[in-house]
């Protein structure tokens, strides 16, 4: 665990806000570069929508994130919940058996929670 280690919670289907997870990711990267910390974006409910979307432009930039680091964790359950079928999520992205549970994991760990 680094200090700096924090978790975004993403549970809405609106594209403006994940677009805000997004960005908020990006600064969040960019103002720490000397730091060594681990960034993750957990989504679950809506959140998990963004992650097999046909949005390039959206796909490009979690890419862009992954590669720096960023890990992107979807809920199993809501990917069900939704039909999406695994093999349609996003390259890069992890699934985790409950986003919610993940979480608190990640809290637990020392994580700090970050809600947009």
């Amino acid at each position: 665990m680094a200090f700096y280690d924090a978790v975004l919670h993403l549970d809405s289907g609106e594209e403006s806000m994940a677009g805000l997870v997004l960005r908020n990711a990006a600064n969040y990267l960019n103002g720490l570069p000397d730091e060594k910390f681990q960034l993750d974006i957990v989504a679950n409910g809506g959140g998990v929508l963004h992650f097999s979307r046909p949005n390039p432009q959206m796909r490009q930039t979690v890419e862009e994130l992954m590669a720096r680091g960023v890990r992107v964790k979807l809920c199993a359950n809501a990917l069900r919940e939704h039909s999406i079928p695994p093999e349609n999520v996003w390259p890069g992205c992890q699934i985790v058996p409950a986003g919610l549970v993940e979480v608190v994991r990640l809290q637990r760990d020392g994580f700090a929670y970050i809600k947009p």
